[in-house]
C-alpha cells in the first residue's frame, strides 16, 4: 500500500448508532457518497430520520440551502449487508467497544472490500494494531477517532499502529481537512490524547463523589465555575455512558498499571445496575426521559433552604496581603457594599495594592460595567493600612499573603491577638492545610477556607473548605458571605487541592508525561483537549499562564498528600522549574514568550 492511494469519494459507515449517523452526516455534508450500514433495520431507519431532521434545523439556521440538504440526503443510502461496502474507498467502523465484534467486522470486509480500500476503527479505548492484526492487510487499518457530536466537534484523532502505511494515514489526514476538521495525528494507546486525559480525570471525579467529599452539583459547578469547562465531570460520565467510561478505562489500566486508572468502583456499581447515565435516563443524575438532557430531581438532591444555622453577621472585611488576588478579593468585597480594610507589610504596599483596585475600577467604567459614581463610592470604602491592629473590628479577617505555610500560622497567630471575638478568620490557600493554621489561633472553631479564583472579580467560583474543627455558624457566615457577593460556593473538606486542583493538576501532570514519552506534541496536545474536550485552554497554555513553580508546588502537596505513584510530578516540569523556565512570567514555559 505503498503507492498513492485514490481519493475517498465513497464512504461505507458501520454501525449507526448516535456517533455512526453524526460521521455520516458530516461525510453527505461534505459531497462524499455515504453508505450507512447496521444489521438493525431499526438502527439504519433510525440513522435516515436524524439525517432528515439534522439537516432540516441546518436549513433553518441558514447553515445549509435547501438544495444542499436534498443533495445530502441524496449521498446517504443505507443497508444492513456488510457486502454493500464493496465500492467503498474508505470504511469507518463504530461498532460497540468489542475486540470480538470489531475483529469480526474486519475479517469479513477483507473478503468484501477491495484491495486499496482503506479500514478505519472509530474506537476510542482499544489496540488499533491488536485490531489491524486479525485483518489480511493490517497495513490498510487505522484509527479514526470523531468526538460526539461528530457534527459539531472540529477534533478527529488520526491513529497509527506500527503496521500503518504512510498513504492510508495521508489519505485519512487529507479527508479531514477536507471535512473541515482538524485531524491530529497520534500513535495506538488508549485514550490516544483527548480521552487518555480525559478519562484520567472524570475517573477522579467518580472516585471523589464517591467516597463522598463533595456532592456532584458540587463537583460539577467546581469545574465549571473554577475551569471555565462546558460540562463538569459527573454529567459529562452520564453524556458518554458510565459503561463506556468504564470499558475506556479499563483499557487505559491494563496498558499503564497505573491506579489513577483503575476504573472507580462506582462506575462498575452503575454499568452493572443498568444506570449507564443519559441513554438509560439515570446515572450519576436523574433524567427525565431516557436519552435525554434534562436533570429531575432524586434522592441525592440538596434541599434548598435546609442549612440549620444561621451565619454571623458581616458588616465589614479585612483583607492581608498586597497582591493580585488580595486586590481582586478586596475590590469584590468593597463592590458588594462592605467597608474593607486592606492590610499589607507597609502602608506604601498596602496603597498599591488599593491603587491596583482603582486601576481595575477604572476599566470597568470605561467597559460600561459600572458608572463613575459606583467607582467612586466603591473605591472609598477601601482603607489601606500597614498594620494588622487595623483588622480590630472587623468582621471577617481573610489572608490572602503568599502560599507558605509559616507566614500564614504566624499570621493566624497576630489576627488571633487582634481581631475581636467572633469574628470569622479565613484563608485562600490553594493548597495548604487550613487547619494547620486554625491550629495556630486560641479559636479555631472560628477558622475556615475561602478558596477564590483568579482574577477575582471575574470568577464565580468560591472553594469553602470545613475543616473537622470549623464550628457550624461559621461555614454558614462563609455560605452567606459568598452569595452577597454573588459568588458560587462549593463545600468541600480540608484536603490537598480542595476539588478544582485535585481534579485540574493530575490532568496537566498526564499531559506533561505524553511529552516526555514523545507521544505527542505540545500543539497537537493543546489542540486535542481545546477541539475535542471544549477545554478554553490546552493544558500547556494553561500551565504556562499558572506559571511552572506554581504548578510544580501544587503536584508535590498532591503527591505528597495521597501517596499515589501516578501523582509524582512529571521530570520535565521539574527540569523547568530548575532552569528559571516558569511560563509567561519569566517569557518561557513550555514555550517561549515576547518579553514585555
Amino acid at each position: 500500500m505503498d503507492a498513492p492511494l485514490n481519493p475517498i469519494n465513497t464512504v461505507a459507515v458501520v454501525g449507526l448508532g448516535t456517533m455512526g449517523t453524526g460521521i455520516a452526516e458530516v461525510l453527505a455534508r461534505a459531497g462524499r457518497e455515504v453508505i450507512g450500514i447496521d444489521i438493525s433495520e431499526r438502527a439504519a431507519a433510525h440513522a435516515v430520520a436524524s439525517l432528515e431532521a439534522s439537516t432540516a434545523r441546518a436549513v433553518r439556521r441558514e447553515r445549509l440551502t435547501e438544495r444542499e440538504r436534498d443533495d445530502a440526503l441524496a449521498r446517504f443510502r443505507t443497508c444492513t449487508d456488510l457486502r454493500a461496502a464493496a465500492d467503498a474507498d474508505l470504511v469507518v467502523e463504530v461498532v460497540p467497544e468489542s475486540y470480538e465484534i470489531k475483529q469480526q467486522i474486519f475479517r469479513e470486509l477483507d473478503g468484501v472490500v477491495r484491495a486499496d480500500t482503506i479500514l478505519a476503527t472509530g474506537t476510542n479505548a482499544l489496540s488499533v494494531t491488536r485490531l489491524a492484526a486479525e485483518s489480511a492487510h493490517p497495513e490498510r487499518v487505522l484509527g479514526m477517532h470523531f468526538f460526539n457530536p461528530a457534527p459539531a466537534m472540529k477534533l478527529v484523532e488520526v491513529v497509527s499502529s506500527v503496521l500503518t502505511a504512510p498513504t492510508a494515514v495521508a489519505a485519512v489526514t487529507d479527508l479531514a481537512h477536507a471535512l473541515g476538521k482538524e485531524p491530529v495525528a497520534v500513535g495506538d494507546r488508549p485514550g490516544f490524547v483527548a480521552d487518555g486525559l480525559l478519562f484520567g480525570y472524570l475517573n477522579q471525579a467518580a472516585a471523589m463523589y464517591e467516597a463522598k467529599y463533595a456532592s456532584r452539583e458540587d463537583i460539577d459547578a467546581a469545574m465549571r465555575l473554577g475551569c471555565g469547562l462546558p460540562m463538569g465531570p459527573l454529567a459529562l460520565l452520564d453524556l458518554i455512558g458510565v459503561d463506556t467510561a468504564r470499558t475506556v478505562l479499563d483499557a487505559m489500566y491494563a496498558e499503564s498499571r497505573d491506579r489513577l486508572h483503575a476504573p472507580a468502583p462506582i462506575l462498575k456499581q452503575l454499568s452493572e445496575a443498568g444506570l449507564t447515565g443519559r441513554k438509560s435516563g439515570r446515572g450519576f443524575y436523574t433524567y427525565a426521559e431516557s436519552g435525554g438532557g434534562e436533570v429531575v430531581r432524586d434522592s441525592a438532591t440538596p434541599l434548598e433552604g435546609t442549612r440549620q444555622a444561621r451565619g454571623r453577621e458581616v458588616r465589614s472585611v479585612g483583607v492581608a496581603g498586597s497582591g493580585t488576588m488580595a486586590s481582586g478579593i478586596a475590590e469584590v468585597f468593597a463592590k458588594a457594599g462592605y467597608d474593607v480594610v486592606l492590610v499589607a507589610r507597609s502602608e506604601e504596599k498596602a496603597a498599591a495594592a488599593r491603587a491596583r483596585i482603582a486601576k481595575s475600577l477604572s476599566r470597568s467604567v470605561d467597559k460600561g460595567r459600572m458608572t463613575s459614581q459606583a467607582a467612586a463610592k466603591t473605591l472609598d470604602r477601601v482603607r489601606p493600612s500597614g498594620s494588622y491592629e487595623a483588622f480590630a473590628d472587623v468582621d471577617l479577617a481573610l489572608e490572602a499573603v503568599a502560599e507558605d505555610l509559616e507566614v500564614k500560622r504566624q499570621l493566624f497567630t497576630t489576627l488571633d491577638k487582634v481581631c475581636k471575638p467572633g469574628a470569622v478568620l479565613a484563608t485562600t490557600t490553594s493548597s495548604l492545610p487550613v487547619v494547620a493554621c486554625a491550629r495556630a489561633t486560641s479559636r479555631p472553631g472560628d477558622v475556615i477556607g475561602l478558596h477564590f479564583f483568579n482574577p477575582a472579580p471575574a470568577m464565580k467560583l468560591v472553594e469553602v473548605v470545613r475543616t473537622v474543627l470549623t464550628e457550624d455558624d461559621v461555614h454558614a457566615t462563609a455560605r452567606e458571605v459568598c452569595a452577597s457577593i454573588k459568588k458560587h460556593p462549593v463545600d468541600c473538606g480540608d484536603r490537598a487541592g480542595f476539588i478544582v486542583n485535585a481534579l485540574l493538576f493530575p490532568y496537566l501532570n498526564n499531559a506533561i508525561k505524553m511529552v516526555e514519552e514523545h507521544y505527542a506534541s505540545l500543539d497537537d496536545i493543546d489542540a486535542a483537549m481545546k477541539l475535542g474536550g471544549g477545554y478554553p485552554m490546552g493544558p500547556f497554555e494553561l500551565l504556562d499562564v499558572v506559571g511552572l513553580d506554581v504548578s510544580l508546588a501544587i503536584e508535590k502537596v498532591l503527591h505528597r498528600e495521597f501517596r499515589e505513584p501516578g501523582l509524582a510530578p512529571a521530570p520535565l516540569l521539574e527540569h523547568l522549574v530548575a532552569a528559571g523556565c516558569l511560563g509567561r512570567k519569566t517569557g518561557r514555559g513550555f514555550r517561549e514568550y515576547a518579553r514585555r
